[in-house]
């Protein structure tokens, strides 16, 4: 390691040159903290008047995605903040237009506490879609690959 007079560390600089290896599959960053970042402290109640004041620079970053919604915040919303959490996507996506936008999706549960008909996962996802939702990412808490399936 090298430190500089100061005894701070000395960053090595970025070999940027043509002869420099290309990677065949570049790092994609993906952005989660405007669903997950207010998840714990806050207990999934982070408004979208919150979130708009830095939407149009998040935009700008260069994220392959962000995660604006999906898990508890579609309840959350309902629930606890009175707010459309449709219009959540359709306000965010104004503000943020180049950046892809993802959604973490319960499997069959959708975005609720128990299986859903094929048909209302199928509906809620075209929604989704018209809505604003580029990319689902899709779990199932009981690890059961059969709620993956319509």
């Amino acid at each position: 390691m090298i430190y500089d007079k100061h005894g701070s560390l000395v960053m090595t600089e970025t070999n940027y040159s043509v002869d420099r290896p290309k990677t065949a599959n570049p790092i994609k960053i993906q952005d989660l903290s405007f669903r997950d970042g207010h998840q714990s402290l806050f207990a999934t109640r982070g408004r979208t008047e919150d979130m708009l004041p830095i939407a149009e620079q998040m935009d700008e970053v260069g994220f392959h995605a962000i995660e604006t919604w999906g898990g508890a915040t579609f309840d959350t919303m309902h629930r606890y903040l009175g707010e459309d959490p449709w219009e959540r996507l359709r306000v965010l996506k104004k503000h943020m237009p180049k950046t892809p936008f993802f959604m973490l999706l319960r499997g069959q549960n959708v975005v609720g506490y128990r299986n859903y008909a094929d048909d209302v996962v199928e509906n809620f996802v075209q929604r989704a879609c018209d809505n604003g939702v580029d990319i689902f990412r899709c779990f199932d808490a009981l690890n059961d690959y059969r709620n993956f399936e319509t």
